[in-house]
């Protein structure tokens, strides 16, 4: 069987480049979009290559970046316009292959098996110089037989290039290649790999499995295939459909030890977390709290509960008890809330006792009439208030930390 032709296609410097579109004094100059210099929320999220030529980096202080780069501009992020130029690059993909997999605001896969035509590459180049010409943003594209190879590739000539990397390119291009280098493997687990005297993706590809699985579970296993260029993986058009968590966090104005700060600061995360997954109408039994010391040591904590928890305030109960728990009383630099092991509330089970036996027992005239009535129509008239779709316009909702944007390509 003939191999796929997989291609992983990157925006590269993605903020910069649309703010470089709408403010054409900044073009082919450095540019970093970061939040207020003013604040502890002066962090750049991403800059241009001509910043990067001065070796600004994402992450960075704004004020250490101005160190590096004095002439740097710094611009504040314009979600809505990233939000719009995304749409129109997922929308122009889309039109390509129906085989489109987003899985950020700035980058996606895409099969072309059967559309490239006897001369792939040409159809690439062309597709690149397109997504030039009708939106003005450069990109790169990794081209292989699968997506890890792919995404692989895509990382290795930017900005606006090309790579073709071959099952039997691995061992020659991939194997002398550090280990967190590989797409998977973050700090974490590259320090955890190291234990197994590996260092390179090519001592991960010779590695033991029965090794590897006991250190990482089924994910040692599964970084052993990719190091040895195996990805069985299809490109995905219902993975948007797939979220796994809903979060958010805050860095806060100065580091605090004050204990009705840090509450209220949770708090707030709660009811932003709470708005999101009434917005997508889902629930989590696993909610994590985030600490992050003025040291930059970072904990998190989690507790699992058998019923799915969607509100703020059973959210904020969890939270403030693992806080309470886990804090050791150093200063607090940031602060985030999760829910994971996401259920559709529309589908969820509840575990009934005998007091929500009766909570709910109450409403079943109720139900029996919705339905009635629905049944007779032959459509959805009736709804209850908690599955209306909210619209929230709640400043995280629609960044781009979040997958809110799969929405648009729903």
């Amino acid at each position: 069987m003939a191999a796929r032709i997989i291609l992983h296609i990157d925006l590269n410097s993605f903020f910069a480049s649309v703010e470089q579109l709408l403010q054409p004094k900044l073009a082919h100059q450095p540019v970093a979009v970061a939040g207020n210099p003013n604040e502890r929320r002066g962090i750049v999220i991403t800059c241009s290559y001509e910043a990067r030529a001065y070796g600004v980096k994402t992450t960075m202080h704004v004020q250490e970046a101005l160190k590096r780069c004095p002439h740097l501009h710094i611009v504040p992020p314009n979600f809505p316009a990233y939000r719009a130029y995304s749409q129109r690059f997922f929308s122009l993909l889309q039109h390509v292959s129906p085989l489109l997999e987003p899985v950020s605001i700035d980058e996606g896969y895409i099969d072309i098996t059967d559309v490239a035509g006897v001369q792939p590459l040409q159809f690439i180049e062309a597709l690149q110089q397109r997504i030039y010409d009708e939106l003005g943003l450069p990109c790169s594209i990794g081209v292989a037989p699968n997506k890890f190879l792919a995404k692989m590739a895509s990382d290795m000539k930017k900005p606006f290039g090309i790579t073709v990397l071959r099952k039997r390119d691995v061992e020659s291009i991939l194997w002398p290649l550090p280990v967190e280098a590989m797409h998977g493997v973050g700090k974490q687990t590259a320090k955890k790999l190291q234990t197994l005297h590996i260092q390179t993706i090519g001592d991960l590809a010779k590695g033991d499995v029965w090794q590897l699985k006991r250190l990482l579970g089924i994910q040692g296993e599964r970084l052993h295939e990719r190091a040895n260029g195996n990805d069985a993986r299809n490109v995905n058009r219902d993975a948007i459909y797939d979220t796994k968590s809903i979060g958010n966090s805050t860095t806060l104005r100065k580091n605090t030890t004050e204990l009705r700060a840090l509450y209220e600061q949770l708090k707030a995360l709660c009811e932003k977390v709470s708005a999101r997954l009434h917005a997508k109408q889902l629930a989590g039994t696993t909610i994590t709290c985030m600490i992050r010391t003025a040291d930059w040591q970072t904990m998190t904590r989690s507790r699992t509960v058998q019923n799915a928890v969607q509100d703020a305030e059973s959210m904020r109960q969890i939270v403030w008890a693992l806080f309470q728990q886990h804090w050791d009383e150093q200063p607090v630099r940031l602060l985030g809330v999760t829910v994971s092991q996401l259920v559709n509330v529309k589908t969820r089970t509840e575990q009934l006792d005998l007091f929500s036996f009766q909570h709910h027992a109450k409403d079943e005239p109720l139900l029996t009439l919705m339905a009635n009535i629905n049944d007779k129509y032959d459509k959805k008239i009736l709804v209850k208030g908690n599955e209306l779709r909210v619209k929230t316009s709640d400043y995280y909702a629609n960044t781009s930390f979040s997958k809110d944007f799969f929405d648009d390509f729903k």
